[in-house]
């Protein structure tokens, strides 16, 4: 039986490509339930291995790193292998990752497993992007990128409820497992739907060639970078310092090496003339701040609601919920009103209440969960407006053949700012705790340890505002993007 792009549209009729989209839905699920779930047991986690703060948040921020790095070969991938081999292949090693930390009886084996399902969930989540790109007309993309939005959040919205009272039920090694049962529905959904394809309905090509040049050089600027900022956390300076100045360096030299890689022959890991267009130039900058925001934050509120409001874990993912509810209703909303309001319309707003939210968590005390439910839900609100317009907004009006790597690069952007966010986060945290002559290792709560808080949300209020800014000049008009997939 033929399974390329052909075959499958003729077999399937109309509704192809929403089969299509459905099967890549479901690993991306797997993929973000992997990337947020992990957060409530953190503490836990710490526990059983003795870990420090410091050592404990890598389970978090490499896990980041991994994954904003392996965004980038999803299109080299692509080429090479085609979808389904790519999908598959990362569904397995997804799985793999969730079995190995399941099991594990000594911590470097967990940071370990958490990199491999970091690799597979950085090459799954810009395919859907791809797909929606150039499998729906413009008219449809908002309703696709609203209806798969919607799917995708329940991940990270029940994500947490269901492991918050797995980890109190079975422990923290139960929520490894949770990825297995989603990875094999994905990987049967590949088999039927995905066809082995490239993007555009070229047949794969092995001989596609890998810009590692541009990959290891950009791995290493990325892997300095977060090290310089967990540094800062020890106290060493100077360290911190020249470890930053080398991912500068690091980060520097691939784009040099990028802007002459295509006067060598080589086709580079990623093409700079995309930064040429305005409005996918801007997008970037605002998926940058905007990850170091929302991932920052989604390492903050469950260390928050366990260690300054003395939340337990279950409870910590229950209040969670009904947020995660509404921005899968809001996400719906906002993606048939892509299709009418302007991108940076709808960008700016949701950033407008994401930061309202953070600015608004002072106002929570001990015992204070209505108003940590509400402010939580003002947030989502707000991500569920920039969601499903900030990608397909960003890169309506770049060539066809460029959409593969500009899904890429655009969540590259986004998770660098998410990678970088996290260790802010838990940098910003830890000075905070300690000016204020506090210590999360300390039992119990105090004023001082929730003014630490405070200070730290503050901050994240403050990002999302210059995010906004920088939303507010995306106002180049989207040309249209034919459908070919």
């Amino acid at each position: 039986m033929s399974t390329d792009l052909a075959s499958l549209q003729q077999r399937h009729g109309p509704r192809y490509r929403w089969l299509l989209m459905l099967s890549v839905m479901v690993g991306t699920i797997a993929s973000i339930m992997s990337s947020t779930v992990v957060n409530v047991a953190i503490p836990d986690l710490s526990h059983h291995f003795s870990l420090t703060q410091e050592r404990a948040q890598w389970v978090s921020s490499g896990f980041m790193v991994a994954m904003t790095v392996s965004m980038l070969t999803t299109p080299w991938l692509l080429a090479r292998y085609g979808y389904r081999r790519t999908v598959v292949g990362t569904m397995l090693l997804l799985m793999a990752g969730g079995l190995v930390g399941g099991f594990a009886a000594h911590f470097p084996l967990v940071l370990a497993a958490r990199v491999a399902e970091a690799l597979a969930a950085g090459v799954a989540q810009p395919i859907p992007a791809i797909i929606m790109l150039r499998a729906f007309q413009q008219h449809e993309q908002g309703r696709a990128s609203g209806l798969f939005g919607m799917g995708v959040v329940l991940a990270p919205a029940l994500g947490p409820s269901i492991g918050g009272v797995l980890v109190d039920a079975f422990g923290w090694r139960s929520i490894f497992f949770m990825v297995v049962p989603l990875c094999l529905l994905a990987i049967g959904l590949a088999y039927r739907y995905v066809p082995t394809s490239a993007p555009g309905g070229q047949q794969a090509d092995r001989r596609v060639p890998l810009d590692w040049r541009g990959l290891l050089a950009g791995s290493a600027g990325v892997l300095c970078l977060l090290n310089g900022l967990v540094e800062l956390r020890g106290g060493h300076a100077g360290v911190a310092l020249a470890t930053l100045l080398a991912a500068g360096a690091l980060l520097a030299g691939t784009v040099a090496w990028l802007r002459r890689a295509p006067a060598r022959g080589v086709e580079p890991l990623l093409n700079l003339d995309l930064f040429r267009h305005r409005t996918y130039a801007l997008g970037s900058i605002v998926a940058f701040i905007y990850g170091t925001a929302l991932f920052g934050s989604t390492y903050l509120l469950p260390v928050y609601m366990q260690l300054a409001l003395e939340l337990p874990a279950a409870h910590a993912g229950t209040v969670l919920l009904p947020s995660g509810l509404v921005l899968a209703i809001v996400i719906g909303i906002a993606g048939r009103l892509n299709d009418r309001v302007p991108t940076y319309l709808m960008v700016s707003a949701g950033l407008a209440l994401l930061a309202a939210s953070f600015a608004l968590m002072p106002t929570i005390g001990p015992g204070g969960l209505a108003l940590l439910t509400a402010w939580t839900i003002l947030g989502r609100v707000g991500l569920g407006l920039i969601l499903p317009s900030l990608n397909i907004g960003a890169m309506r009006g770049l060539p066809r053949e460029r959409i593969p790597q500009a899904a890429s690069a655009i969540n590259f952007q986004r998770m660098l700012g998410g990678a970088a966010g996290v260790s802010l986060c838990a940098v910003v945290l830890e000075w905070r705790i300690a000016a204020h002559g506090d210590s999360l290792a300390r039992p119990g709560t105090s004023a001082e340890r929730l003014a630490a808080f405070n200070e730290s949300f503050l901050l994240m209020a403050a990002v999302c505002a210059l995010a906004m800014v920088v939303a507010w000049r995306m106002r180049a008009a989207p040309a249209s993007v034919a459908a070919d997939e």
